[in-house]
């Protein structure tokens, strides 16, 4: 029974130790931090016409290239309208684009999002007409067509307009269909590169090791920070997916740099978890001046001749704040507790920009500043 007892208090004292060892070395699968040769998108696009609107669409007579393209779809079904004037208002020029997924097959469909090019004003409700999608060497891969929907709401009465979301661009699921293939014969591949989205020579190395361990020998070999090079092995020379399925699902600790990210246009600030200062003093005060003017009336004395003068009196007032103090940073200061000194500043994130600015400059960060 004490034996027992032991025992369960041994498995508890190594679980407590574990769990935060597994939160702190957190892993993560090879597909959510790469990308594999040949298995990616291809972009789609197209130019077509969208009918069926309530007076929402181009003005045809400012937007020349719009009434030339009503024009040419008419006499592609054997209907002139040349000879007319034409002053639809239900008819808008489009872009429609798409994304071609990897290893798509003939008949299968895909999303395509429809966005305005004139000076349509809704396009809800309204119907894309067939429009052949291209790709960046001009060949035809998809057709699309369908009913648009753009999530969004638009109203407007007695010279008051109300507007939610974007009306003149919108979507339409599974709206077109794949007519072409992209070939690739992904079977007979020699050779599996993985393209790292985040380059870093630590990652990929432990990438490497990873798909050497699998594997158990030496297969894999990182040729950059961005890139890791796998030799197919004998055995998986005819079931390549079988391979691609065992790589995808190793665990790595992907590795970063130091970063400090700052968006100034929004004032929102990110700092990686390994971000360290040295030791330095920040001071943070505000300066405010504020002037004031004190009018006065003088008068003259009685039966003088003098005049009445009003005029006004500047007083000057500067104010530091001298709640402000002296703050001192320690050596190798993590992320928690440089916001934390910061925090107890007072500083707002405008502030925080040109401290952490100033500490980069100082030489003090160790860490890159990236502004965006």
């Amino acid at each position: 029974m004490l034996k027992s007892i032991r025992n369960i208090v041994s498995i508890c004292i190594i679980a407590m130790v574990l769990l935060p060892l597994k939160t702190v070395l957190a892993s993560s699968r090879i597909k959510d931090i790469a990308d594999f040769e040949g298995v990616r998108e291809n972009q789609l696009i197209g130019y077509g016409l969208v009918v069926g609107l309530n007076g929402t669409g181009d003005n045809i007579k400012s937007i020349n290239f719009a009434k030339e393209s009503i024009i040419s779809m008419l006499d592609n079904i054997g209907v002139n309208a040349r000879d007319g004037q034409l002053k639809a208002k239900n008819i808008a020029a489009v872009m429609v684009t798409a994304n071609l997924p990897a290893f798509a097959k003939q008949g299968t469909r895909i999303d395509v999002v429809v966005s305005a090019m004139g000076d349509a004003k809704n396009l809800q409700g309204g119907t894309l007409v067939a429009t052949p999608l291209l790709a960046a060497n001009g060949e035809v891969y998809a057709v699309a067509q369908g009913q648009i929907a753009t999530a969004s709401i638009s109203a407007a009465a007695g010279g008051t307009s109300v507007s939610k979301g974007v009306p003149t661009a919108g979507r339409i699921a599974n709206g077109a269909i794949i007519e072409n293939e992209i070939n690739f014969d992904f079977d007979s591949l020699n050779k599996i590169t993985i393209a790292l989205r985040n380059p870093d020579f630590t990652t990929a190395r432990r990438v490497s090791n990873a798909v050497n361990a699998m594997l158990g020998e030496m297969r894999a070999k990182a040729l950059d920070p961005a890139t890791v090079e796998v030799e197919v092995p004998d055995q998986y020379k005819d079931n390549l997916v079988a391979l691609m399925t065992n790589i995808e699902q190793l665990q790595v600790q992907p590795d970063q740099t130091a970063r400090v990210v700052i968006d100034e246009s929004s004032g929102i600030i990110v700092i990686g978890k390994d971000v360290k200062i040295n030791k330095l003093a920040i001071a943070q005060g505000n300066l405010t001046i504020k002037i004031t003017e004190i009018p006065f009336v003088a008068q003259p004395l009685p039966f003088s001749n003098g005049e009445t003068v009003v005029g006004a009196t500047s007083v000057v007032d500067v104010n530091e704040d001298v709640d402000s103090k002296l703050s001192v940073l320690d050596t190798g200061v993590n992320l928690q507790e440089l916001v934390d000194g910061l925090n107890a500043l007072g500083v707002t994130p405008r502030d925080l920009i040109s401290i952490l600015q100033a500490i980069k400059a100082s030489g003090a960060l160790q860490a890159d500043i990236e502004v965006i």
